[in-house]
């Protein structure tokens, strides 16, 4: 009994440990994927304006239809129809010879950097504001043996092109080997920014001097390309592998699509099987995906035009404690930043409803969004926000931006 009962204190001492250790965890900076609790005063909205991100999106009637009705077959096998056919249509679409349904950006990213840096030892060079970095967990690093040489990204999500050659590294014994430049398109932190084409021109002239490939994470990429008025095949075509995700702006519920050249291709299905990304009867997923692709795309113009309606309502406040750079909005993310203000009650606060705004404002309405960083909020329009709730949404934020003094 007293053995037993050393080992129980012995492990309860570790868990309370781990415990410690997860607290601390929880105290660090707001990373801008934090969920806010929202304490509840009895009140309802009447209308839920959801500007998280544009991956909160549910598929509507005729979606759900092409995904009930996709042909199907084993996709490891390579025997599903509507796979085959997604993958041919995204990389026909990008101008690439071959494409692979993966279930997540992060997931492609992950593999295209992998199949890049084919070798422990190897670097990419990346922004230092760039979801790969940020978001992916250190990934390519962790499973990968990947070096990450991070560049300082603009404000608009560029960087120093130069800066970007003094990074590739030497023939040197001593240094990492220089495998890969990642560029995003367009630039979640860097508030939806689109790069410009010819910046785009003179980093494929860069890499194709040193023979370093270039991936893209282009989440939104059609987000950019609809705000460049250009084929997307246009914005990728020096990118030697591109990631595209279909569950946000798009509005799929599942998955990305990574291309490249037909080698590459394959090489990324054997790295796809080994981190168990192989999927079975995938057809019901991919026919969302085809679906998007011949229904969704255009429409992105309109997020992009909500986008704009709330960041003009909240410029024309010209409040000095909580504003937004208008001339920054380029696709459907808003940046809403803040001064001596604390983000996390200012989000609680837009979440909540109290009776006196049905008069002020004309309805009780709820916004969700998350403190991106301790002085900023990310708003993200897409398929289900529509014009009017755009509004309402902006009607809110500023009701609640001039009452900053008890937030």
């Amino acid at each position: 009994m007293m053995i037993m009962f050393r080992r129980l204190r012995s492990l309860h001492a570790r868990l309370c440990h781990i415990n410690s250790k997860m607290e601390s965890v929880k105290k660090v900076k707001a990373s801008g994927y934090e969920t806010v609790a929202v304490p509840s005063n009895g009140l309802s909205a009447d209308v839920t304006v959801d500007l998280r991100s544009d991956t909160v999106t549910k598929p509507g009637t005729a979606m759900r239809l092409a995904m009930a009705e996709a042909q199907v077959g084993d996709d490891v096998f390579r025997e599903d129809p509507t796979v085959i056919e997604l993958e041919a249509k995204v990389a026909r679409t990008l101008g690439k010879a071959a494409g692979l349904f993966v279930t997540s950006g992060t997931m492609g990213n992950f593999i295209s950097a992998m199949i890049h840096c084919n070798e422990r030892g190897s670097e990419m060079i990346v922004g230092d504001q760039s979801h790969m970095f940020r978001y992916e967990q250190g990934n390519a690093s962790q499973f990968g043996g990947i070096h990450s040489n991070q560049v300082k990204n603009n404000d608009d999500g560029t960087f120093d092109i130069n800066g970007v050659v003094d990074r590739i590294r030497p023939d040197d014994i001593h240094d990492p080997i220089t495998k890969l430049i990642a560029v995003e398109n367009s630039h979640n932190r860097c508030g939806g920014r689109v790069m410009p084409l010819n910046w785009l021109d003179q980093l494929g002239k860069c890499a194709k001097e040193h023979n370093i490939p270039l991936h893209m994470d282009g989440a939104r990429v059609f987000n950019a390309a609809i705000a460049l008025e250009q084929p997307v095949s246009r914005i990728v075509k020096d990118f030697d592998s591109v990631s595209v995700c279909l569950s946000k702006g798009l509005g799929a519920p599942f998955g990305s699509v990574i291309v490249g050249s037909v080698d590459f291709v394959e090489k990324a299905r054997r790295l796809r099987k080994a981190i168990g990304g192989g999927l079975r009867q995938a057809g019901i997923l991919a026919g969302a995906g085809i679906y998007c692709l011949d229904h969704m795309v255009d429409r992105l113009r309109d997020d992009h035009e909500h986008a704009k309606i709330i960041a003009r309502m909240i410029n024309n406040l010209s409040s000095q404690r909580a504003f937004v750079n208008y001339d920054d909005v380029e696709t459907n993310i808003v940046m809403v930043r803040v001064i001596g203000i604390n983000i996390t009650a200012f989000c609680k606060r837009l979440a909540i409803v109290e009776q006196n705004e049905r008069d002020t404002i004309g309805s009780l309405v709820s916004v969700k969004c998350l403190p991106w960083s301790e002085t900023s909020t990310r708003l993200v329009t897409h398929a289900d926000i529509s014009k009017e709730m755009a509004v309402q949404a902006a009607e809110k934020i500023c009701y609640v931006i001039k009452g900053t003094k008890e937030v």
